[in-house]
């Protein structure tokens, strides 16, 4: 199935927010009365991303953040370019002290989710670990996400960066619009860009390149 967000369109939007908001800087230093008001913390404003040092009492036992929740014992299948891909959900190993939650797939993965509601990467199984040999824990899922925010995904690991609010999906369970579409730049170069749904968490991913190996699409 393909995706029917309009990168285009998002890409000019963002364009024209960094415009605007260049527009803006320009006029507070020099001096113009007339600049609006900054805006309330949101997104990762006051968040230090990636974090070498996760204090265990910021986070709480359950994943439960709208775009991305993980229930233990919950299982997802994904339609992909090689066959079907099940992801299960279970307790994870404590990292760091903050006590985890594993999602197996292709990998298994370790997440925790802080008092806010963001969802923290801590580690992948047999690759990294946040507070081993450098890595550090970064941002799988904002609680709020807004469009044009950036943040590590770990350290050293991709990095993301919310493209749209509005996003739109058609796959074999069913279409699915309002999605928050974050784009992933990987170590190596690939460029994913995946879709979540409210309460579904991710429903359709792709490559940038058009690659087969990243794609898949929610069944079930």
């Amino acid at each position: 199935m393909t995706r029917t967000a309009p990168r285009s369109a998002v890409r000019r939007t963002l364009a024209a927010a960094t415009a605007l908001a260049s527009l803006a800087v320009l006029g507070l230093a020099s001096g113009c009365s007339s600049a609006s008001p900054p805006s309330p913390p949101a997104g990762v404003d006051e968040l230090t991303v990636p974090t070498p040092s996760p204090d265990p009492d910021d986070f709480v036992a359950d994943v439960d953040n709208p775009w991305l929740t993980l229930e233990p014992g919950a299982s997802t299948a994904y339609e992909t370019a090689t066959g079907e891909l099940v992801t299960t959900v279970d307790g994870g190993p404590e990292i760091l002290g903050v006590a985890t939650t594993a999602v197996t797939g292709e990998t298994t993965d370790y997440y925790a989710q802080d008092e806010a509601g963001n969802v923290w990467w801590l580690g992948r199984e047999g690759e990294w670990q946040a507070g081993e040999d450098g890595a550090e824990a970064g941002i799988a899922m904002l609680a709020t996400p807004r469009v044009g925010d950036g943040y590590a995904q770990a350290e050293p690991g991709p990095r993301a960066t919310v493209l749209a609010l509005d996003g739109e999906a058609q796959t074999p369970a069913g279409d699915f619009e309002d999605l928050v579409v974050v784009e992933t730049t990987e170590e190596a170069g690939r460029v994913l860009t995946s879709y979540y749904a409210r309460g579904a968490g991710l429903v359709y991913r792709e490559t940038e390149t058009g690659a087969p190996d990243g794609t898949l699409s929610l069944v079930e």
